[in-house]
């Protein structure tokens, strides 16, 4: 086990969430700013109190600070590469190194339309590690759903995962937006309903791909002697893992296998704790097949497994044996691109997750965020 785990000196002190919706029209700083400050509230601090931003590269962080009139160190790196949550990830690194005291951090997304851009065809790399994709390929595929649909269908191949498994992993999902007033989707969704979505990339589906929203979440990463200090119950960072994916997309040997497996080799080669520690799951789903590549990747279940593990809804409900994307998920809630299951996992860990809360407090939970080439899942205890 390594000698230094800097992780450990980091707590989550304090989480915010905006407006969430589609189309609202709402500036991204003005949603912003709406997370922030109540995540700042919320870890009991100021905005003097802030003494580093980190983000993922939507809202400028020198408008965020100018925003809220303060001056901090903009973070944007720190661990080697976590895909979506890197920046938290630098944040812990930093209050851990003493470079900060509290490291405000915070996603925002807004709903945009378009064409494929313009890299994902030529010389230049785009974002998701899209750079070792043949050109031939990259013509005609415009969307990552093109990408997993691959990596779902091999999965179906080896193991015999069904559409019907992946199915209950929709209906899982708004089951639980259904008591979440911020899920953009709440009305009931029935087996019949995801088998009749209209297809976007075989299997796939319209059911099988998240939901755009306009929205911001935040979250204070704050030093780990604040714990004493901090109004709600501080959530620990027991363990990280992040990767880049060696092998890209589809080069690696172990293909269907993406990055997720190589974070989660590194998350637990930093803890004590085993998979069986883990009492509630907030796992990334772009796509549905990328849960079940988390449930596998994270050693929840052995691997082809995952299909049969979530088939009928029953462990993974919220009172089953891994309550899984308790808030919705990607899929009913709307994509936060990782940051919302960061928040959830926040809430159920310190019990105020209403009334979509466990019933019982869990004390060790798994988030994961990211696909393909790109990945970061950290553990976390209170």
């Amino acid at each position: 086990m390594p000698s230094r785990h800097f992780e450990k000196n980091a707590i989550l002190s304090g989480i915010g969430i905006s407006r969430i919706g589609r189309r609202t029209g709402i500036p991204g700083l003005e949603l912003t700013c709406e997370a922030v400050r109540a995540a700042i509230a919320d870890a009991g601090l100021t905005v003097a109190d802030i003494d580093g931003v980190a983000s993922l590269g939507d809202t400028p962080v020198p408008e965020v600070a100018a925003a809220l009139g303060i001056e901090a160190a903009d973070y944007k790196s720190g661990f080697g590469t976590a895909g979506l949550l890197t920046p938290v990830m630098a944040a812990c690194h930093a209050v851990a190194d003493k470079q900060a005291r509290h490291v405000l951090v915070y996603r925002t997304v807004q709903m945009i339309g378009g064409s494929v851009p313009a890299n994902m065809t030529g010389d230049q790399p785009s974002i998701g590690g899209m750079d070792d994709i043949p050109e031939l390929l990259a013509a005609h595929a415009y969307s990552a759903a093109n990408w997993l649909a691959l990596h779902c269908r091999r999965h179906m191949h080896l193991y015999g995962t069904t559409k019907e498994q992946l199915g209950w992993l929709a209906i899982n999902s708004r089951r639980n937006a259904a008591l979440n007033p911020l899920a953009v989707y709440r009305e009931p969704l029935t087996m019949a309903d995801y088998l009749a979505a209209r297809p976007v990339s075989s299997p796939f589906g319209l059911l099988d791909c998240d939901v755009p929203v306009d929205g911001s979440i935040a979250v204070v990463v704050s030093a780990a002697e604040y714990a004493a200090d901090c109004p709600q119950p501080p959530v620990a960072v027991e363990a990280i893992g992040g990767s880049d994916g060696a092998g890209g997309w589809f080069h690696r040997p172990d293909y269907p296998k993406m990055a997720a497996t190589d974070a989660a080799a590194q998350m637990w080669s930093r803890t004590y704790l085993t998979p069986a520690d883990i009492e509630i799951a907030e796992l990334y789903d772009g796509f549905t097949f990328l849960t079940l590549a988390w449930l596998e990747a994270l050693g929840l279940c052995g691997d082809g497994e995952a299909g049969p593990f979530v088939e009928g809804a029953e462990r993974i409900a919220r009172d089953g044996v891994l309550p899984l994307n308790t808030y919705g998920g990607q899929l009913s809630a709307g994509r936060m691109h990782g940051y919302w299951v960061l928040h959830e996992a926040c809430l159920q860990l310190r019990g105020g997750a209403g009334e979509r809360q466990v019933p019982h407090r869990p004390q060790v939970a798994v988030v994961a965020a990211g696909g393909g080439p790109i990945a970061g899942c950290m553990l976390l205890t209170c």
